[in-house]
């Protein structure tokens, strides 16, 4: 019998009002149920929203420095319990144990930076034209927050929007992916053990479309911070903006790198594999084109398909997989679709494009980690979020022509180049449509400490993590005192 797990609210763990529960299965052997869930609805959300709503001014007048000590106590709760957290990351995503390791100690660098940001200034003191004046600025919470988080991150996601969410004095609503939420229950027990005031987090499990629509709609919800699919990020804007509702969107990707003639071939295949494969390609920044300048495409291709070739296919618990289970079914099927399409659209597989066999893969979502070239530059395949172990290989005349392949998609999240040439690399910084720059560098891989963020389909335009964050969870508010009044 599966374990069943409750929904967090207000301090409590408690029931959706439907009865209902939904299952949650490990990718890499779907016959293995990790637990079940609240199926949740649009009640469920409302009492959430309304517990957070309740304590919002409670935890605004809290002291910013002892909202940073939750995040502190909670880094180091989450330290103590690495293994476990990592291991659940592993079960129910089917993540490699080393990447899950990497993430969970990730969210804990996300914590400790949030922390100490709750001691750090917030406002600033500007001159004013009367000497008689104090003009000060100061930054103001929003209130209820709704996070919508994926399930390719199942804690680093909802960590990096929550840190910062609640250093600034917001309360939150979670709402994680169907496909991961037992790594959801895990983050609700952390902030439990540290005793984080009741009402100030929330979570609510569910489908999106039974309780999705209460979390953008619902009065009492200032912002809503979303990380997903572009379908459904444009249909949270178009719904925010009617209420005049904050939004903030991460969505899809579709990352070049550039190969100029003059790169280091191994480097550059070496990391471009790594970029496309690692996780199954399941990252918003994993690389799907490598687009090649010149004559070395021939040896840098073959180098690709050796190096892909060579991947070990497995299920995330082995610490050798590169190859893991994608998420589900769904997943799997259009994978294989997408491939099939790029080759009726004139593509050749030159590595995988099919599903391993044997008795490690029968009972999981496998999929070959795949190689296609002779695409076209504006072929399906070539243009549109794949979220698999795909990498199509393009040719590109010169520099010139390389970018404007490059920015010739509807996504601009994360982008690289190999070269040695100083002058190459700088016009590529500037020219190129990416929020992320990588220079002889995966295109997946980030740092906390800094803004991060895409252009054009793959963001709102708002950045997450860094400095940049107080930017969307709060608002700043001009203060003048007249000396002369007193």
């Amino acid at each position: 019998m599966a374990e069943r797990y409750q929904n967090y609210v207000n301090g409590t763990w408690t029931d959706a009002t439907t009865g209902e529960v939904s299952t949650s299965t490990n990718p890499a052997d779907l016959s293995d149920v990790v637990g079940e869930f609240q199926a949740s609805n649009s009640a469920d959300v409302d009492v959430a929203i309304t517990a957070a709503h309740d304590v919002k001014e409670s935890w605004r007048r809290t002291s910013s420095l002892a909202r940073g000590g939750y995040l502190l106590k909670a880094a180091s709760y989450l330290e103590a319990n690495l293994e476990e957290y990592a291991q659940a990351v592993t079960r129910e995503s089917g993540k490699a144990i080393l990447e899950s390791r990497g993430e969970v100690g990730r969210a804990i660098a996300l914590l400790q930076y949030y922390g100490v940001e709750g001691a750090n200034p917030v406002g600033a003191v500007v001159p004013s034209v009367n000497p008689n004046i104090l003009l000060y600025t100061n930054r103001m919470p929003l209130g209820v927050i709704s996070l919508i988080t994926p399930w390719n991150f199942p804690i680093a996601i909802p960590i990096w929007k929550m840190a910062p969410a609640l250093v600034y004095g917001n309360t939150i609503v979670l709402k994680p992916a169907s496909a991961t939420p037992h790594v959801a229950t895990l983050i609700a027990r952390m902030w439990e053990a540290v005793d984080l005031p009741e009402g100030v987090f929330n979570l609510v499990t569910g489908s999106g479309g039974a309780v999705g629509n209460e979390l953008i709609t619902n009065s009492k919800v200032a912002a809503i911070s979303f990380t997903g699919s572009t379908r459904i990020g444009m249909n949270i804007a178009a719904e925010s903006a009617k209420r005049g509702k904050r939004y903030q969107l991460e969505m899809g990707g579709k990352n070049p790198v550039i190969v100029l003639p003059d790169a280091d071939l191994e480097q550059a295949a070496e990391i471009t594999v790594s970029g496309a494969m690692k996780y199954s390609g399941q990252k918003c920044t994993a690389t799907s084109r490598a687009i090649v300048v010149g004559n070395i495409i021939g040896e840098f291709t073959n180098m690709v398909v050796e190096k892909t070739n060579a991947l070990k296919i497995g299920r995330g618990s082995d610490p050798d997989s590169i190859i893991v289970p994608v998420i589900d079914q769904a997943s799997k099927d259009n994978i294989a679709s997408m491939i099939a399409r790029g080759v009726a659209d004139g593509g050749s597989v030159l590595a995988g494009g099919g599903v391993p066999s044997g008795s490690t893969f029968d009972g999981g979502t496998f999929v070959e980690p795949t190689v296609i070239n002779n695409v076209a530059t504006d072929a399906y395949v070539a243009c549109e979020e794949i979220f698999g172990p795909v990498l199509s290989i393009l040719p590109a005349v010169d520099a010139e022509d390389a970018l404007n392949v490059a920015n010739s998609v509807d996504y601009g999240l994360s982008a690289g180049i190999f070269t040695r040439d100083l002058n190459s690399v700088l016009d590529f910084a500037d020219r190129i449509e990416a929020g992320i720059v990588k220079i002889n560098g995966e295109t997946a891989g980030l740092e906390p400490q800094v803004p991060f963020g895409g252009m054009k389909s793959s963001s709102s335009g708002d950045r997450e993590q860094g400095k940049a964050a107080i930017e969307f969870f709060t608002q700043s508010k001009t203060i003048y005192v007249d000396r002369s009044a007193t």
